[in-house]
């Protein structure tokens, strides 16, 4: 505070002059001091001068004051110099002294502007509103010298805020953060608004409209229309129609708050982006309100565009509409599977019941199908029954969660199997499975997606070529379906089968038989991939050992004439995994056998040895360079993989018999020719691109084996196609599935009879079925396979097998005389071979005389006489082949050579026989040559 100050008497004696140093002060509109040594009319003494607070009027006029003026400390010598202050508060200590300086110039200045007497008011007016602002400082240890300023009528400055510097500069302020956060805000509200008010609720996206995708034969012809796009099998009802159960099933399955919630759920669409974003698996935000719009307003193409519609059409419907509507809605557009859409068709296609019918087990597996309705139906696919079962139990654990469900009931609560698909539409016969096959593959590859698909409007023309088609059909109707008496024999209503058959040059698949009926076994016969491949996957374990160089335990190369032990549950060698003894069928034991005989007979225990001696994860590398997926199922580096544990599908096997056929080159199969969009625009299709998956040496060399199974070894039945053939015949465990996979030049094909359950779907053994012990490889499969190939191949020039063998493997040879094979058991070399697949009953070579024959021993060639007749499809080994029930008379043939007359049901040879002297069986050196040579006409 300003002290106020009277002026002084004029009797009053002067103040002496400022010393030194003093700074002076000039009031606004008053005078300077006229000189030294005059005194001026008016002095005043300044003893405590404080700074005016911020809000004081200040002082109008300007002083500048010295340090002189400031108080004095007591005792302190006038014009002393003032110690400096130590440490930190020295800057401070400057400071406050400026500041008190500054306002005693005012002061001053404010005393001298009045210098007549009578001017004590404007004294006070100028002492009281003087403001000072001190200027001072220095550096190091000079004296502060402040300047006091007055500025008459201003408020004093402010400080300048400090730069941030260094790191600081970087980090937003609060400021900033805060007004960034308020604009994003008030952004956000604005494009809210603007898009509420910019999207309407469209009209409805009636699937009705929607244009079909045709599906054509090569030629052309038309195979069908699929339904699920033009004539979508749904079925509307009211949600009264619908039972309680199926509700809340379906609500535990994808929304559980939906009655409670609002139309979007903001947080559960953060949740579904960062899952994806994180690698946890695409996951869906949306509510049931959402859902529904998308299936009855939009289109299903996944953008930005079109969630933003999603999410404005949502808020707006869920004001118009009652969320029982909306659930009803949603319920009724809905996919299932099997063609349905809505839970009433899907009822009907899963369980042959009304949705109003549905209890809590059915409901709840229905509404499991909504998330992935191709995956979770486990009769179409057996192998994602454990995933269906999952979801099944959460959308069950949720009711209870929810109070819709008693966990009494929950406990006791058993899977409920759905039926075979029955529908009513276009799709039946063959049409079905081929139409299934197509989109898969379609999908599969990347070609077009299932959204794409869904929305229809594409012209799709296959490989697939009408008249093997149909030759297809017949075949399994004349050989195994016409066959069948499910009334009287239970093992008959197992039977499934299925065939693909693929041209080994373009590997484009001309033909292929799914099962009996599309709309009554749904199930793809030639697709699946659940049972196991049995002895036709042995021939990628010799194709791996001439392929890899391999030798036996004992440093044998592997070729057709190296010699195994046959014996029944033989120990393998060399394996260093656990012991592992395989069994031959029937339990048979062949004792020393050369690898051709050995796959002609099918023996286990010499294919599992090999597996070893090649390395299995060689066996299984292999496999899938010639066509068979790296993730088949059971397709494991153990021995076990040589006796087909796998699980391959037809398709697969056949595309790798194909590449066999092809000499090793390996080329994917295609069911695709063309793929237009709406008439015009061609979808483009991966390139056709073939590589030499295994070297020609090896891929001829096993064919050269697998010819030798098709004239004297298990698929003697195959003769009946008429045309240089190599082939294998297999089983599955238990006889649970039957197969021949074979080919000639021109085509490759793989047929398999599988036994399933039709109520439970699970596999079943096939004794008994058709009237016979047991279904092998030999008898319908290679029936089935001999008559298609005949009729698909009408017409064509006969065309021979061109290969280049592995050396020494065109000469045929037998064990050594000192063979420690036991009489009866080497299945070949006293009175023919023995049957099966590794013992194969029917289908096999039986050479067992039945009316005063002798069989002779392969020395010469072999002798028969006096009537012996060959029975069960058995074959001889020595110039000519009988087929099924053939007798021969009087046949002789020396040295190998010439040709037999079998007189009733034989063959007689045209293509070969010209083996050379000593060749035991006939001979494989001639022009078209074949092991017995070659086949009749």
């Amino acid at each position: 505070m300003l002290r106020r100050i009277t002026p002084p008497r004029k009797s009053e004696a002067a103040p002496s002059a400022p010393a030194a140093g003093t700074s002076s002060g000039t009031g606004k509109g008053g005078a300077s001091p006229a000189g030294a040594g005059k005194a001026p009319e008016t002095t005043q003494v300044l003893r405590r001068v404080s700074a005016p607070r911020a809000g004081e009027p200040g002082a109008s006029g300007t002083a500048a004051a010295s340090s002189a003026d400031a108080p004095k400390p007591a005792g302190r010598a006038p014009g002393a110099s003032v110690p400096r202050p130590a440490g930190p508060d020295r800057a401070a200590r400057a400071a406050r002294a400026a500041r008190a300086a500054g306002a005693a110039a005012g002061a001053s200045a404010a005393a001298t502007a009045s210098s007549a007497p009578g001017s004590e008011a404007a004294t006070t007016a100028l002492a009281a509103g003087a403001t000072g602002t001190g200027k001072g400082g220095g550096n190091g240890g000079g004296t502060a010298t402040p300047t006091a300023t007055a500025t008459g009528g201003g408020k004093g400055k402010k400080g300048k805020r400090p730069k941030r510097t260094g790191w600081r500069r970087i980090i937003p302020t609060w400021r900033m953060v805060l007004g960034t956060f308020v604009i994003g805000v008030l952004l956000l509200i604005g494009l809210f608004f603007v898009g509420y008010s910019m999207v309407n609720i469209p009209p409805a996206n009636a699937l009705a409209t929607k244009q079909a995708n045709v599906y054509l034969y090569a030629d052309g012809s038309q195979i069908a229309r699929d339904t699920r796009d033009s004539q979508v099998n749904r079925e509307n009802v009211d949600l009264a129609e619908i039972s309680k159960d199926a509700q809340h099933a379906v609500l535990a399955a994808e929304d559980r708050d939906f009655y409670t919630e609002s139309a979007v759920d903001p947080k559960a669409m953060v949740r579904a982006a960062w899952n994806s974003a994180t690698g946890k698996g695409k996951q869906s935000g949306s509510t049931i309100t959402q859902q529904y719009v998308k299936n009855y307003y939009l289109a299903q193409e996944q953008t930005l565009t079109r969630k933003a519609k999603e999410f404005f059409i949502s808020i707006k419907l869920d004001r118009e509409k009652s969320k029982d509507e909306i659930l009803e809605g949603y319920l009724n557009t809905s996919f299932f599977g099997r063609n349905a859409y809505g839970i009433q068709a899907a009822a009907q296609a899963y369980y042959g019941k009304d949705a109003v019918d549905l209890d809590p087990a059915r409901a709840a597996y229905l509404a499991a199908l909504v998330n992935a309705p191709s995956e979770y139906d486990v009769v179409a696919h057996p192998e994602n029954k454990k995933a269906a079962l999952a979801r099944w139990n959460y959308v069950l654990d949720g009711m209870v969660k929810k109070g819709w469900l008693s966990q009494a009931e929950r406990t006791g609560m058993k899977f409920p199997m759905p039926k075979e698909q029955i529908l009513s539409t276009g799709l039946s016969g063959q049409r079905g499975y081929l139409v299934e096959a197509v989109r898969h593959y379609l999908i599969t590859n990347k070609i077009v997606t299932a959204d794409q698909l869904e929305a229809g409007g594409y012209r799709i023309t296959t490989t697939i070529q009408k008249n093997r088609q149909d030759a297809f059909v017949k075949a399994v109707d004349d050989k195994l379906i016409s066959q069948l008496d499910k009334k009287n024999r239970k093992a008959d209503t197992y039977v499934r089968a299925g065939g693909a058959s693929v041209d080994p040059k373009t590997g484009k698949v001309v033909a292929m038989y799914g099962g009996i009926d599309y709309v009554k076994q749904y199930t793809n016969g030639a697709t699946r991939g659940d049972f196991q491949v049995g002895s036709t996957f042995k021939p990628f374990v010799f194709t791996s050992a001439v392929q890899n160089g391999s030798t036996t335990q004992d440093g044998r190369t592997i070729t057709p004439n190296t010699v195994y032990d046959g014996t029944n549950q033989r120990p393998v060698q060399g394996w260093s995994g656990g012991a592992y003894a395989p069994e031959n069928e029937d339990q048979k034991s062949y004792g020393d056998i050369t690898v051709r005989k050995a796959t002609d007979l099918s023996v286990n225990s010499v294919y599992a040895q090999m597996a070893v001696d090649v390395g299995p994860a060689k066996v299984k590398q292999t496999a899938v360079d010639l066509g068979i997926p790296s993730d088949t199922r059971d397709l494991q580096p153990y021995p076990s993989i040589a006796l087909g544990t796998a699980t391959a599908s037809v398709l697969d096997m056949a595309e790798a018999y194909a590449t066999l056929a092809n000499h090793g080159k390996h080329g994917t199969y295609t069911l695709v020719e063309k793929i237009t969009k709406n008439g015009s625009d061609e979808v483009k299709l991966p390139d056709a691109t073939a590589k030499q998956a295994v070297s020609r040496e090896a891929a001829d060399t096993t064919t050269s084996v697998l010819r030798s199974v098709v004239q004297s070894g298990t698929a003697t039945a195959a003769q009946a196609a008429g045309r240089p053939a190599a082939g294998k015949t297999g089983t599955a465990e238990s006889d649970k599935a039957a197969w021949f996979a074979g080919y000639t030049p021109d085509l490759a094909t793989v047929v398999s009879v599988m036994g399933q359950d039709p109520v439970t779907a699970a596999q079943k053994p096939l004794y008994g079925a058709l009237g016979q012990p047991r279904m092998n490889g030999g008898g319908p499969p290679t029936e089935i396979w001999a008559q298609y190939t005949r009729d698909a191949l009408k017409g064509k020039p006969v065309a021979d097998f061109d290969l280049q063998l592995q050396e020494g493997a065109d000469r045929i040879q037998e064990p050594p005389a000192s063979s420690t094979a036991k009489p009866g058991t080497d299945g070949g070399q006293n009175g023919g071979t023995t049957t099966g697949d590794g013992g194969e009953q029917n289908g096999g070579a039986t050479a067992t005389p039945t009316t005063g024959g002798t069989t002779g021993t392969p020395a010469d060639g072999g002798t028969t006489t006096d009537g012996g007749a060959t029975t069960g499809g058995g074959a001889t080994t020595d110039g000519g082949a009988a087929t099924t029930g053939g007798d021969t008379t009087g046949r002789q043939t020396a040295d190998g050579g010439g040709t037999g007359s079998p007189t009733t049901g034989g063959q007689t040879t045209t293509a070969g026989g010209t083996g050379g002297p000593g060749s035991p069986t006939g001979g494989d050196t001639g022009p078209g040559g074949d092991i017995g040579g070659g086949p009749g006409t």
